[in-house]
């Protein structure tokens, strides 16, 4: 598992995603021999995690919201892609729903988060 130094929940939630994703990736190539979608829905998961971690470390809070303000579009950009994948029959209902319900949790941690940052931005 990542160390990420400290318990940060939205840090290890979208690693576990990306951890999923890559498993799914394989699953949809090597299976289902879907190759296209797969490789964009495996670039959009894992690109969340990745920009939440680069936050971690930006140049300042309007820097760090700028980041999760990326992953949270490749969160959106994820979902798209489960959706097409499952109603192309590419992935059964319960795969779909199982991470669909990921992707959602983690953009509205997300969502939360950037508020929030935006809040502090401002001065309230």
């Amino acid at each position: 598992m990542y160390d990420s130094g400290r318990e940060n929940p939205l840090k290890e939630k979208s690693y576990s995603f990306s951890r999923r994703i890559i498993k799914m990736q394989r699953y949809l190539a090597e299976v289902r021999r879907e190759f296209v979608i797969s490789k964009q829905i495996l670039r959009s998961g894992t690109s969340i995690g990745a920009n939440i971690s680069e936050a971690q470390f930006g140049q300042g809070l309007k820097d760090f919201a700028h980041k999760l303000s990326v992953a949270q579009k490749e969160a959106a950009e994820t979902l798209y892609w489960l959706n097409l994948l499952h109603d192309s029959k590419y992935i059964t209902g319960k795969q779909f729903e199982s991470m669909k319900q990921d992707c959602e949790e983690l953009l509205k941690l997300l969502t939360a988060s950037i508020k929030t940052a935006k809040s502090r931005l401002l001065g309230d």
